[in-house]
């Protein structure tokens, strides 16, 4: 067969519904009969997690991935015949496919058990034609979870490999190539680097960090100032009793206090005000659970509450789905597939969870109808399931002995926000209190209100709250308010004014850069991850804590990128692609005719940028030192766990030192200066400059500011706190603290 592009006489030589065909009996050794059937999944671990369920008659082998791809040095595109792909089966995997033709020579039926995704469906097809299978039954199976259920199922219902699908992995596959093929040199040359790169989706997500660091150094913070009053129930002044209203109103228009000095003037005009219960509103409020996970919230939520990368995350869901030894159950699947967009869930596992609850919290907790969630990603394949666990039977604690932390931990999560998905919502009674403020015998010029509010019924929450990027408080935890009636006159017990400044639009973190990727219709599921790694990979960007930070590197390339292939790195562009591809997967536009559309303009930018793309000089920063080695400059480099410094004369010499960044606070130990180190994992400790004569290091950052009660070294516990390391005080977090974290 032609190392091209998938042919729909494949189609013709597989079985298409229905139970396998019967295999003709081979005698074995022992002069019994035998049927061979070859499965091939793709990873050792997956394969003998599937083995387990099928039992004797079936042997189960893995092709590690893909067997063909593009080749590694050349573009491997006929671009002059309709973007043939010149596959080749890599050097590495050359003695997988030698013992996967062998054994599939020897067997009467071949099963494709890749993953059900079009990448899985690619690798079946590559699979098919790397092993020679004419004229041998060839079937392609596919599920969702690996449980004995539904691999019997699966096997029972075989079909032909999905042409479409194919076609559409290999349109993302061929202008993947030809983008990174055209631009990845130019951009070498021009900005001479070896370590650059551009990519479809990559490049794009590289824009959406520059522009985001560019909206913040162009932002200009504005005052504001905001006046509460605490206020208790007269005669009472005691604070425990007290509570807060903001001022929201003044002389009917909305309350907008944009300084000092028209603060004060309130504060001077509510001298011997009387403050009186104008009006109080109480309604019952819900808060429904969040929809199960597809990859990109799963992705957001391990990065918000587990402090996972997203590279990480999928590592270890993968391992869940693929199987894990159980004690006595054997080897099993935890989860289902985690490459997905869709948040529907079988009708069985519905019904599971459901009787779950029942059995658990009980009838209160269950709704009156089981659940159903859309999709919020655009062109989401609702085909598929939403990531679950696979028995919600087999609760976090029971299996957490079999499990390493990192695996319980992501697996508790993925259970809870499953099991939180199908409960009733959380009820809260919310009360608002309406308060007149003004001097006695006139008309209150200001008014207050305050909002209380009391969980009534817990619902999901018993189980699982969704993490937060805003910051806002949620109303679980809202303080409520005290009895208060329409007219009743309250007690001043202090007047807050405070000072705030508009803030600039946050940087991204990992999971607020999946979330807007997906938002924008930007990539699938299978590549946000890779798409994060090779941004820090390439020194692109860094992570500075949570945040996303980009590089000089990384705005040098994207503003060559901009100026040169506005059209390539477009945000809307870049979605429209991303729909013309599902359109393949979905039969409904041809794959060639979708490449060329692309193709032609892009040549036309790419020639013309080799004529007129500037060169840029990278010069690093010199470090004001002199390599111990050799006696040249040392200079800052960029890495992809930050900063270091390096020889200016590499790689003639290699000589390398951390960079340390001087915070102002005397190490407690030996009084030298503490300095901003980075852990071997990328995480920034804080360590004494003397290291490694002193050894003394803390993960919080420290602040100037000693301990008022010891004068030991304060730490940032939190977005507020403070916290002593020496006696544990708490405190406030000083304001130039806060902001220059």
């Amino acid at each position: 067969m032609p190392s091209g592009g998938p042919q729909r006489s494949i189609a013709s030589k597989m079985t298409t519904r229905g139970r396998p065909p019967r295999s003709e009996s081979t005698p074995s050794a022992s002069g019994r009969r035998t049927t061979k059937r070859l499965v091939i999944v793709e990873s050792p671990a997956k394969a003998r997690t599937v083995g387990k369920f099928l039992g004797h008659g079936y042997i189960v082998r893995a092709s590690v991935g893909h067997v063909r791809d593009l080749p590694e040095k050349r573009l491997g595109v006929d671009v002059a015949h309709d973007f043939q792909p010149q596959y080749v089966i890599p050097e590495k995997k050359k003695s997988v496919v030698r013992q996967l033709q062998q054994e599939a020579k020897e067997a009467q039926e071949l099963y494709l058990a890749t993953d059900p995704d079009r990448e899985g469906e690619a690798i079946s097809w590559h699979l098919q034609t790397a092993l020679k299978t004419d004229g041998k039954p060839v079937h392609r199976v596919v599920f969702h979870e690996i449980t004995r259920d539904a691999i019997r199922e699966a096997f029972r219902h075989p079909r032909a490999i999905d042409l479409q699908l194919v076609e559409a992995q290999q349109a993302r596959r061929v202008l993947d190539r030809l983008v990174g093929y055209s631009l990845s040199p130019l951009l070498r040359k021009k900005v001479a680097r070896r370590n650059v790169s551009a990519g479809r989706v990559q490049s794009v997500a590289l824009r959406l960090v520059v522009e985001r660091e560019r909206e913040i150094e162009a932002f200009k913070p504005e005052e504001y100032w905001t006046l509460d009053a605490e206020l208790a129930k007269a005669p009472s002044r005691a604070r425990r009793q007290a509570f807060r209203a903001g001022l929201v109103q003044i002389r009917g228009e909305k309350a907008e206090l944009r300084g000092e000095a028209e603060t004060q003037a309130v504060v001077d005009d509510l001298a011997g005000a009387r403050y009186v219960v104008a009006d109080v509103r109480q309604r019952e409020v819900q808060r429904q659970p969040a929809a199960p996970f597809t990859t990109s919230t799963l992705q957001q939520e391990a990065a918000r509450k587990l402090g996972f990368s997203a590279t990480r995350t999928m590592r270890v869901a993968q391992q869940l789905y693929e199987g894990l030894a159980l004690g006595r159950e054997g080897e099993v699947g935890l989860i289902t597939y985690m490459r997905t967009d869709s948040t529907t869930m079988a009708e069985s596992a519905v019904s599971e969870l459901r009787a779950y609850i029942a059995d658990k919290f009980g009838r209160d907790y269950l709704p009156d109808a089981p659940r159903t969630y859309r999709a919020r990603a655009k062109g989401a394949q609702e085909a598929h399931e939403a990531i679950r666990p696979t028995s919600v039977w087999r609760e976090p604690e029971a299996v957490q002995p079999h499990l390493t932390p990192e695996q319980y931990r992501l697996y508790r999560l993925i259970w809870q926000r499953t099991v939180a998905c199908q409960m009733a919502a959380a009820r809260f009674d919310q009360t608002t209190a309406e308060i007149d403020a003004g001097r006695p015998g006139a008309e209150p010029p200001y008014r207050f209100r305050a909002t209380g509010s009391v969980l009534r019924f817990q619902g999901f929450i018993a189980v699982y709250t969704e993490g937060r990027d805003d910051g806002d408080e949620p109303e679980e935890k809202q303080k409520a308010l005290p009895l208060l009636d329409a007219g009743e006159e309250l007690a001043l017990v202090q007047l807050l004014p405070e000072q705030h400044f508009t803030q600039p639009p946050p940087r991204y973190t990992e999971a607020t850069l999946v979330k807007a990727l997906e938002e924008h219709g930007i990539g699938r599921p299978s590549t946000y991850a890779p798409t994060l790694n090779t941004l820090q990979e390439r020194t692109y960007v860094r992570r500075e804590g949570k945040q996303l930070r980009p590089t000089e590197l990384g705005v040098v390339v994207n503003d060559l990128l901009v100026r040169h292939f506005s059209e390539v790195v477009n945000v809307g562009f870049t979605a429209e692609m991303e729909t013309r591809l599902d359109d393949i997967a979905r039969g409904e536009q041809e794959w060639v005719r979708v490449v060329r559309s692309f193709y032609e303009p892009f040549a036309v930018d790419v020639e013309r940028a080799a004529r007129e793309m500037e060169r840029v000089d990278l010069r690093p920063e010199e470090a004001g030192e002199d390599c111990p080695a050799c006696g040249s400059p040392m200079v800052i480099r960029h890495g992809r766990f930050g900063k270091f410094i390096a020889c200016s004369a590499f790689p003639k010499c290699r000589e390398t030192k951390p960079f340390r960044v001087a915070i102002g606070v005397p190490c407690p130990e030996c009084g030298a200066e503490l300095v901003e180190r980075t852990s071997r994992r990328g995480r920034a400790f804080y360590g004494c400059s003397r290291y490694p004569d002193c050894q003394f290091a803390l993960w919080q950052r420290p602040l100037p500011e000693p301990c008022p009660a010891c004068g030991g070294i304060m730490v940032q516990r939190d977005k507020q706190r403070a916290q002593c390391t020496k006696c544990r005080r708490t405190g406030a977090l000083p304001e130039q603290s806060e902001a220059a974290s």
